[in-house]
């Protein structure tokens, strides 16, 4: 994998890997050094290269299903804790300051979230200005932006 990682520094290309085995782990480090077919060196021949590396170069790419089941599995993984990671950071913030900064992002006015979450127009304005002054935000587009770099939007 060293020397896969080396070539991947020099070179923009995508890889046609010959190998014996691959664990998932290498895969994953194969992946992210551009390799796009993967295929077993007992099974070569010289048609199933040119074709592999006709597809690497059209776009394409030819790994065998079960590798790309491993692909999948750690896709998979990884949107769960990006779920995961956009729910937890929110924490901090009661579910009343979730609900007014996402309707504040969908562009309603301080009048339209008071009948929306049935709360009055007062309580609407004192939970955008606690949020605003306990983060130091300068006004509502600003505390909006925040709330979705931050992800709890």
């Amino acid at each position: 994998m060293g020397a896969l990682r080396r070539a991947a520094t020099h070179h923009s290309k995508p890889v046609v890997l010959i190998t014996n085995e691959i664990s998932e782990a290498e895969l994953l480090t194969a992946v992210q050094c551009r390799v796009v077919a993967v295929l077993p060196s007992a099974a070569i021949t010289g048609q199933r290269l040119l074709n592999s590396v006709l597809t690497a170069a059209a776009g394409g790419g030819l790994m065998s299903p079960h590798l790309v089941g491993g692909l999948l599995k750690h896709i998979e993984q990884l949107r769960r804790d990006a779920l995961t990671s956009r729910a937890s950071s929110a924490v901090g913030f009661t579910p009343r300051e979730v609900d007014v900064m996402r309707l504040m992002a969908d562009g309603l006015d301080t009048a339209e979230i008071a009948v929306k979450l049935a709360y009055s127009e007062r309580t609407v304005k004192n939970v955008i200005y606690g949020l605003k002054n306990r983060l130091g935000l300068r006004n509502r587009t600003h505390a909006v932006a925040y709330a979705i770099r931050s992800g709890w939007i």
